[in-house]
């Protein structure tokens, strides 16, 4: 009866609930990077206009104001500089995290190690690439660390799992 309970009726053992759930949401936010990778030229000239626009819309702006456009300038030129090698390792990091996921789905304990690659990949190339400029903002600090970390951290916890 036991052996009923664990393996769907092909014989293989079923996916542990904790890894599935991980890998389902792995698949989603690797969909959403993937097209957020494709909109970043038209999201840097969007960026880069209303920076413009900022500076010439008449309004009277303070120094702290100005100083903080000044840098969001000199952050947003270092990105356009980088952006075609920050989109290539960005597309090879949702790859990897794709393929590490399918891989762990299927129980295979090099999966864990294929994920973590692609994540921990582009955080250390943005960082060579664009230095701290990347991470000026909550959002960024969340989404480029926070959140890669604590799925680094749920999935090492479910490893106990990945047999093959």
């Amino acid at each position: 009866m036991t052996d009923q309970l664990n393996f769907p009726d092909d014989g293989k053992p079923a996916i542990p609930q904790g890894i599935n759930v991980l890998t389902i949401l792995t698949f989603i936010g690797s969909g959403i990077s993937f097209l957020f990778l494709l909109a970043v030229p038209m999201l840097y000239k969007f960026l880069s206009s209303m920076m413009n626009k900022a500076l010439t819309s008449g309004q009277e702006l303070s120094a702290k104001q100005m100083a903080e456009i000044e840098k969001g300038r000199a952050a947003m030129a270092i990105a356009q500089a980088n952006m075609v090698p920050t989109i290539i390792v960005g597309l090879a990091g949702v790859v990897l995290c794709v393929w590490g996921a399918m891989w762990m789905r299927k129980l295979k304990k090099d999966g864990y190690w294929i994920y973590v690659a692609g994540e921990v990949l582009p955080v250390i190339a943005n960082f060579v690439l664009m230095g701290t400029s990347q991470m000026s903002g909550v959002m960024a600090v969340l989404l480029g660390l926070l959140l890669p970390g604590l799925f680094i951290v749920l999935y090492t916890l479910q490893r106990k799992h990945l047999v093959n």
